[in-house]
């Protein structure tokens, strides 16, 4: 009889999901005995009546890895914890069918759950792996904002997309005399705002690590017009914030969705830089899905590559209750608790930020 082992990715889609389903597959064929079974739509597919799993076979994944998304699609909504349920009187409230989710993989005779996400997926990897599930984690965001890791599959693609768009607004700033304003995705890390201002060549990055004087980056704006250059390239990250201020977000009501929604970063610094008195022009660009999307670069590729390989083995091992991990060079297993215990904020005293300091880029403080 054939050993089963269940495979889901949630949270948002990412490059270099499908890499990594194939790395499992890839890997599994040295070991016949093992059939890899997808659940549909993060781990609903294994809680859905009919439930909603596929067979990963070779002829399945073959040439996926150059695809953007995942094949077996993907949620933030519902989940072994806080299962969505529909009232009578039409509202809506959350149950836990984390003992449901254990019988029916008993029930399946799934030996190994693998769960590729990111903070919120590992977070559930650790709460059923608390309840005896044999799981085991694989990192997967393009925020980069998980701990214990150097890097999560994903983020590169999505700082090269970050920088594509950055080096396109450049030229219509240079253009036009403007300011061109390019928020970027990331949460509560600057990961990909910071990177991509390096990259691109920004005047101002703006991070959630770091809260800004709108002074600070009028200031910077005027040395370019007195300098005589007359444009500047601002990068903000979608948590960056003012001094004394908050976040903005909008409210989400949708069922099972995270309470709040990121985004209007980019907008509201442009009003406070007309609200301050800035004589340029300004424009504002909103990077969003664009960033999510397409096909994942070389390093994505490889790095997903790795840590789908990693992750069967640590299945062979009986690893439970670990997360693979890039330590460079190599890749690693660490316990799931650990990566998910602190946020993987940008340190405003690394290297990384010394060296944006460094090229003159002012970070609003």
């Amino acid at each position: 009889m054939s050993k089963r082992m269940l495979v889901a990715t949630g949270g948002g889609d990412c490059p270099g999901l499908n890499a990594v389903l194939r790395a499992l597959v890839k890997r599994a064929a040295f070991e016949p005995e093992w059939e890899i079974l997808g659940s549909i739509d993060a781990f609903n597919g294994l809680l859905l009546d009919p439930m909603k799993l596929v067979e990963l076979t070779p002829q399945k994944v073959a040439g996926i890895h150059v695809q953007g998304g995942t094949i077996l699609g993907t949620t933030n909504k519902g989940g072994p914890f806080e299962w969505p349920v529909h009232n009578p009187d039409g509202t809506w409230s959350m149950i836990d069918r984390s003992a449901d989710f254990m019988r029916r993989i008993q029930e399946q005779r799934i030996e190994a759950v693998i769960n590729i996400g990111g903070d919120g997926s590992q977070r559930i990897s650790q709460g059923l792996f608390e309840l005896g599930c044999p799981i085991v984690g694989v990192p997967k965001t393009i925020d980069n904002d998980l701990s214990d890791t150097d890097f999560t599959f994903g983020f590169q693609t999505a700082v090269d997309a970050a920088t594509d768009a950055l080096d396109k607004l450049v030229t219509t700033a240079a253009s036009h005399h403007r300011v061109l304003i390019l928020e970027v995705m990331g949460r509560y890390a600057g990961w990909i705002a910071l990177h991509a201002a390096i990259a691109g060549g920004a005047e101002v990055c703006l991070i959630p690590e770091i809260d800004y004087d709108i002074q600070s980056v009028l200031r910077t704006i005027d040395r370019r017009v007195t300098s005589g250059k007359g444009f500047a390239n601002i990068v903000i990250a979608e948590g960056a914030k003012p001094v004394a201020g908050s976040m903005s977000f909008s409210q989400d009501v949708e069922p099972g969705a995270m309470p709040i929604r990121l985004g209007g970063a980019g907008l509201r610094l442009s009003q406070e830089l007309k609200n301050a008195g800035c004589e340029l022009d300004i424009r504002e660009t909103i990077l969003g899905h664009l960033q999510r999307g397409g096909r994942p670069n070389a390093f994505d590729r490889i790095l997903a590559s790795q840590f789908g390989v990693k992750a069967f083995e640590l299945v062979l091992e009986q690893k439970w209750g670990h997360m693979v991990a890039y330590r460079h060079p190599d890749i690693v297993a660490v316990p799931i608790r650990d990566a998910i215990q602190h946020y993987n904020y940008v340190d405003p005293a690394s290297d990384l930020v010394k060296t944006a300091r460094g090229l003159g880029i002012c970070l609003g403080d």
